[in-house]
């Protein structure tokens, strides 16, 4: 009887809380990304065993494992001999995280395809990583666990390619994604010299039916995609491409992946091969198609140099690139985090940096570390992100933040007022010039429903208690690289006349709201760089100062001179100081 009511209990709580705002949706997730790992000098301390920088591995793996990442995706050019022991020593480079619990997923770069005396590496890379056909991982105990599912590969294209190019899924419904791998390096089984000099096998166009079948959003039951390959769409040192040539290389090959990507919701490609972080848009030779390229930090002792734009073997191509961010000579890595409709990226890279390459690394040759890691401090340089329900906005330098203006399911988000006065550029020179490309802002937004916050579903009710006026309007990108201050601009939002007390007004307790840091609503102007708060009765006017906010109660909108990003709403505030209305 006891264990009747115990479960009739138990029952009608659920019903209770499936009444009250339906069934929570899964917590967010994260996965890391890391760069080439290749050791390319001479090994004093004896760390980096058959090519593989263990030094620099090893401290990379402390930082995934520390963030609580589910699986880490390399993005080739796992050693740099690319021979079978090398190979072998970077799988075991990677046991830590696996002994964590968290998965490892490599792929082939061009190190890898070396030669025909192994196979071009295929035979020893299936066997140090099956969990690319199967996702299952065997720790040093010798216990299994497995991460991933639905694991597929193009192998109607050719038998080799099991485990190589691959794709797979991970979290729930609602926070759901599917990775899709490519691979279209040397097989024995196909093979073909192009002028940029490298060996490939089964290209793009011949893997092309998988990727848009494992992309295809109507069918794969995921809220998310992923694209990843080793070789950039447009590099900024290496001139290859993955579509076996230089950028000009099988256009038509060419619109059909793009397209591919964008017609599938992908927002982000990702890929290694030139050992520089670089955040660019890509458009597709026939202009109807682009993607964000992210290309990842070095994770090895070498470093390259973004050759000029007039280089002749751009091929006219880079004009199809907008540069976004660029840092060079440093070691870095990526954590993705998935949560809902939104994806967040957080880059971090060593806070030294300038490292030199090669048998001049870490600081120069002749010197007494020479050839030896230093111990790196990571920091965050930079965050972006992305939300399927928002958009993305291209500002250059300059140009009026003024084109931010979006609606969703009755709340207005305006951006009235701000300019990209950014100066920054990278350092993709002209060789006459010698001035790099100005870089341009990528402003991204998305929204949250008001019944809904950190993936859990609350009540109107509730709701209410918080004071929560409007929708949640996310907004990002306005920050130049390696800041957290971002152009001043003033935000407007609309509101809900029946969700906030006519007394708050008069005091100035009622407007825009921004997430602090622990996950509490604060006053926006609150976390500004700078200015003084002063609160206005009445509409923005052209020439208030960063801190004045307000409230225009004739169009039902409320306004904050700002300079920050972040995740805001319209709220009482819990008192005339920096009151504190949370989410928990």
């Amino acid at each position: 009887m006891r264990i009747y009511r115990v479960l009739t209990r138990v029952c009608v709580l659920v019903v209770a809380l499936i009444q009250l705002g339906g069934a929570a949706s899964a917590e967010a997730w994260k996965f890391g990304v890391m760069g080439d790992t290749q050791w390319t000098t001479s090994d004093p301390a004896m760390a980096n065993p058959a090519t593989v920088p263990v030094s620099i591995i090893d401290q990379v793996n402390r930082q995934f494992i520390k963030a609580g990442v589910k699986f880490v995706i390399q993005v080739g050019d796992l050693t740099d001999s690319g021979n079978d022991i090398s190979e072998a020593a970077r799988a075991a480079a990677a046991q830590p995280l696996i002994d964590a619990g968290i998965g490892f997923f490599p792929f082939r770069g061009n190190h890898e395809t070396n030669g025909a005396n192994n196979a071009y590496g295929i035979p020893g890379f299936q066997s140090n990583y099956p969990q690319t056909r199967t996702g299952i991982f065997t720790n040093s105990g010798h216990d299994q666990y497995s991460i991933g599912s639905g694991f597929s590969s193009p192998t109607d294209v050719s038998p080799e390619l099991a485990g190589m190019s691959y794709s797979f899924d991970y979290g729930d419904k609602d926070d759901s994604a599917r990775m899709v791998i490519i691979d279209t390096w040397a097989t024995t089984g196909k093979l073909d010299k192009n002028p940029d000099g490298y060996m490939y096998g089964y290209t793009v166009d011949d893997q092309q039916g998988w990727i848009s079948s494992r992309l295809d959003r109507k069918k794969r039951g995921t809220r998310h995609a992923f694209v990843f390959s080793h070789q950039p769409l447009i590099a900024e040192g290496h001139q290859d491409t993955m579509f076996s040539g230089y950028a000009n290389a099988h256009p038509e090959w060419q619109n059909r992946f793009f397209a591919s990507l964008q017609d599938n919701g992908v927002r982000y490609f990702g890929c290694g091969h030139d050992h520089i972080h670089q955040r660019s848009i890509i458009t597709s030779p026939d202009g109807k198609s682009r993607v964000q390229e992210i290309i990842s930090a070095s994770n090895s002792s070498k470093f390259y140099t973004p050759k000029p734009l007039d280089d002749p073997k751009w091929f006219g191509q880079k004009v199809r690139e907008t540069s976004i961010s660029q840092e060079r000579n440093t070691v870095g890595y990526y954590i993705y985090t998935v949560d809902g409709p939104g994806v967040t990226v957080d880059y971090y890279s060593d806070d030294h940096g300038n490292w030199q390459s090669d048998a001049n690394y870490p600081q120069g040759a002749g010197m007494e570390n020479t050839g030896m890691t230093p111990m790196l401090h990571f920091v965050k340089k930079e965050s972006w992100s992305y939300n399927l329900n928002g958009r993305e906005y291209l500002v250059s330098q300059g140009a009026s933040y003024g084109m931010v203006r979006e609606r969703f399911k009755g709340t207005v988000a305006r951006i009235l007022d701000g300019t990209n006065n950014s100066l920054a550029r990278d350092a993709s020179y002209n060789t006459t010039g010698g001035e790099g490309r100005p870089l341009t802002k990528a402003v991204d937004t998305g929204w949250f429903e008001i019944d809904f916050m950190n993936g859990r579903s609350v009540s109107p009710k509730s709701d209410r208690k918080r004071g929560l006026a409007s929708n949640i309007f996310t907004l990002r990108g306005m920050a130049d690289f390696g800041r957290e201050e971002a152009d001043v601009y003033v935000l407007a939002m609309s509101y809900d006349p029946a969700r906030f007390s006519h007394d708050d007004v008069k005091k100035g307790l009622f407007g825009l709201v921004v997430k602090n840091s622990d996950g509490t609503w604060i006053n926006a102007v609150d976390k500004n760089f700078g200015g003084v708060r002063r609160f206005v009765k009445g509409p923005w006017v052209k020439g208030y100062a960063l801190g004045s906010y307000g409230i225009d109660s004739n169009k039902k909108i409320v306004w904050a001179v700002i300079n920050s990003n972040g995740d805001y709403a319209v709220a009482g505030f819990a008192g005339r100081s920096r009151g504190l209305i949370t989410d928990h």
